[in-house]
């Protein structure tokens, strides 16, 4: 496969993980939204909950969005004595977020209002982001032979269902631990599997959740030593393969399935993989270097890899060329910080 390498840690580095700045920029939205829930609880005399963030901000999978739509996950945990009314009585879920939402709403500074959702209460930005509340009461259950286990709740539609978004994190990080060497490129094929899903405005709400790309990324990577632009793609045909054999993906730590048979969402990415794939064809015909940047370009809705400067190695190299560039180059935040993956 045509070495497109160098481009493709420089399209990540770019234009797909967040920069440092960026990432700030979500940590101060994120304790602004507590500090808002907290203040407004206070004010109406109700216990303050625990927090702790979850998702793809936790998992440090975020990628950019143009249009600056950025879901950023914070879990409120409270004490399930603490989620009661002024006679005592335990509050439904519903009840619970509309405790969360009335708080937030204390804010007249908010251009919108909080609103309920079917497992979280949403505060929407004007400029285009939100946090997700997710609602959850914590509880002590006591085994028959007096053995204790913390356990959590959330609050969906209509009842408390055992859950715990942590836990995702947590298999997200253990699998990241485990693939070793290949920890930082894991992460890479994961942030541009997410961002190609997204590439198109109007793909965003058909394709899979960042968790269930998450977890068919894990489950199909294929490491490739200094060649992001290879394991990409090879993961991509792993993943294809396994979405035409049967589009269930199993969530990695509960019971209720990320897609089942006959999933849209899943289909839908499926298919965009298949188009992807089918593009990605010419780097295998001894292409061109500018070839080989239009396939990607192409398959990103970008032009980031053809405006790439052509290599100066002596020898050729240049979008005319059919030598591969063996150049190594590390990948770095804009901010001038370290490694990153």
């Amino acid at each position: 496969m045509f070495d497109c390498h160098k481009e493709m840690s420089a399209f990540h580095g770019e234009k797909v993980t967040l920069a440092q700045s960026q990432r700030q920029a979500m940590h101060d939205r994120r304790n602004s939204g507590r500090t808002r829930l907290e203040k407004g609880l206070g004010r109406d005399g109700h216990p303050l909950p625990d927090h702790h963030s979850q998702g793809s901000y936790a998992m440090h999978t975020m990628v950019q969005d143009a249009d600056n739509e950025y879901d950023i996950d914070d879990g409120a945990y409270f004490k399930e004595g603490d989620l009661v009314d002024a006679d005592g009585r335990a509050l439904t879920p519903r009840e619970a977020k509309e405790r969360v939402r009335d708080a937030l709403a204390q804010d007249q500074r908010m251009a919108n209002d909080a609103e309920v959702h079917r497992n979280c209460v949403r505060q929407p930005y004007p400029q285009g982001y939100h946090i997700d509340i997710p609602v959850y009461r914590t509880f002590v259950d006591i085994d028959s032979h007096g053995g204790k286990t913390t356990k959590h709740e959330l609050a969906s539609e209509n009842a408390w269902e055992l859950s715990d978004a942590r836990k995702v994190t947590r298999w997200f990080q253990d699998h990241v631990a485990n693939a070793g060497d290949n920890a930082k490129q894991l992460r890479k094929v994961v942030r541009l599997t997410k961002f190609y899903a997204r590439s198109r405005k109007d793909w965003k709400e058909r394709t899979g959740s960042g968790i269930m790309i998450s977890r068919l990324v894990c489950d199909e990577f294929v490491p490739a030593k200094d060649r992001d632009d290879q394991s990409l793609r090879d993961t991509w045909e792993k993943v294809h393969a396994r979405l035409k054999r049967s589009l269930v993906v199993e969530h990695p730590v509960g019971e209720t399935p990320l897609a089942k048979e006959g999933d849209a969402k899943a289909a839908f990415l499926r298919d965009k993989l298949a188009e992807a794939l089918d593009t990605l064809l010419v780097l295998d015909d001894e292409p061109t270097r500018g070839e080989a940047r239009a396939a990607w370009d192409e398959t990103f809705a970008t032009s980031f890899f053809s405006r790439q400067p052509s290599p100066s190695n002596g020898g050729g190299g240049g979008n005319k060329s059919r030598v591969v560039v063996s150049t190594e180059a590390l990948d770095r935040r804009d901010d001038g910080g370290g490694r990153f993956g």
